[in-house]
């Protein structure tokens, strides 16, 4: 039975406060107003007093409107149904079709039980060298994009969203541009990825706490179909504007802050949803890319910096390339070693000799005489750079090996590279 009450307390902004009994953290309610009926989420308990957020913020709420309790927290439909889709942060169609009731599933749930997750063993192919040669996304991890405003990282996400090897691709964009929503949507369905896409977008102009909802409603449909036996990949852009959304109702809330303004919680947030990447021992996994911009380019700002505490490595998205030295997947030996034999090797001699590379650049820069050997790293940085680093390259991991062995073979001798003899005697020039 459904809880109504006809007296508000006190209005705050978008948050109301009432006096009520047996409700929860969390449950979901209806204001009815002059202009229509919103909803509101509770925020805070204190006794009786009942603070509740209300999604379409507190302008034309009145303290003699009514307040119904619907006895359960934020649920979203889940059926195949949903496949193709774009919804709202409050669960709504955003594609004007029909609005989807069946199989109602809660949000926000606990973490997968250890017990339940195994050892990450799969790479996920994307067809981008730097991160399958040099940096290999695993099954059911979870790996930050490190970018600053202005970067194309939401084109990277939507490469990799068209190209990853796996079963269902969900989409949380939180504080979009509605051209950002309108390049996913177009991109994904002119490269015919769209029918295994569910997308849960928040643009900047909806209200602040569906931005909270967007990573716990992809997060738990992407777990409904990983338990049958799906590869999901979560893309999630942008963190920061999820953690300033948490920031915003913190402030409203009179929270005491923390560092910069953040919630004291900020690390507890990013962690629940971050931990529900999986890879269940006998169905499907889960596997989770996040975008966090770095505001000033501040990888010590609180976003970033709580960030890389939970996250298994990075991708540093800097100059529209990922760097090789900045980015880091920390379970990429996990699966590389298993690809092909020169994998591993390939993967750290271009490393090592990109970074004289960038030596050689410094001394050149400085006035410094150049020896020859100066320039054949010069020679094999434009090439790596070109031929590797730039992300409109779309290879298949083998090719990126060969074509790895190929800058090889035309900047340096076999001996300079520094690889194993036994590897040069397979693949040197061939």
């Amino acid at each position: 039975m459904k809880k109504v009450y006809s007296k508000i307390e006190s209005i705050t902004g978008s948050v109301i406060t009432v006096r009520a009994e047996d409700v929860r953290y969390g449950d979901l309610a209806e204001v009815d107003t002059a202009f229509g009926t919103s909803l509101a989420e509770v925020n805070r308990l204190s006794g009786d007093m009942v603070s509740l957020q209300v999604f379409a913020g507190g302008r034309g709420i009145s303290t003699g409107d009514t307040v119904r309790f619907l006895g359960h927290s934020m649920q979203i439909s889940f059926s195949e149904n949903i496949l193709g889709r774009v919804f709202t942060g409050s669960g709504n169609p955003r594609d004007k079709g029909p609005p989807l009731h069946e199989n109602l599933i809660p949000i926000g749930g606990p973490s997968v039980n250890p017990s339940e997750r195994i050892v990450p063993r799969n790479m996920i192919r994307t067809g981008i060298p730097m991160i399958d040669l040099f940096n290999t996304l695993v099954v059911s991890q979870k790996l930050p994009i490190f970018s600053i405003s202005g970067e194309p990282y939401n084109d990277l996400l939507a490469r990799i969203a068209m190209q990853a090897e796996v079963d269902v691709i969900i989409l949380g964009g939180m504080g979009l541009k509605y051209d950002d929503y309108i390049y996913f949507k177009d991109t994904l369905e002119s490269g015919g990825s769209l029918s295994k896409t569910v997308m849960f977008i928040h643009t900047a102009s909806d209200p602040t706490v569906e931005c909270l909802m967007v990573p716990d409603m992809a997060l738990a449909v992407a777990e409904k179909f990983a338990l049958q036996d799906k590869n999901v990949l979560v893309l999630l852009t942008d963190m920061t504007s999820f953690a300033d959304a948490l920031k915003e109702i913190a402030i409203s809330q009179e929270q005491v802050p923390s560092n910069r303004g953040y919630p004291g919680d900020l690390y507890s947030q990013l962690a629940s949803r971050y931990e529900k990447a999986v890879d269940f021992e006998k169905a499907g996994s889960i596997t989770i890319l996040g975008v966090t911009t770095m505001p000033g380019d501040d990888v010590t700002h609180p976003v970033p910096d709580n960030t890389g505490y939970i996250t298994e490595g990075q991708y540093y998205l800097k100059g529209g390339r990922i760097e090789p030295f900045g980015s880091l997947s920390r379970l990429k030996q996990m699966v590389n070693g298993k690809t092909r034999k020169d994998h591993r090797d390939i993967m750290n001699g271009m490393i090592k000799l990109y970074s004289y590379y960038k030596e050689t650049l410094e001394k050149k820069s400085m006035g410094f005489m150049m020896s020859a050997w100066d320039g054949k790293l010069l020679k094999y940085g434009v090439r790596f750079e070109k031929e590797m680093m730039d992300l409109s390259v779309n290879i298949p991991l083998e090719r990126a090996l060969d074509l790895g062995w190929e800058i090889l073979g035309d900047c340096f001798t076999a001996e300079e590279t520094g690889l194993p003899t036994k590897l040069l005697d397979e693949f040197w020039h061939k």
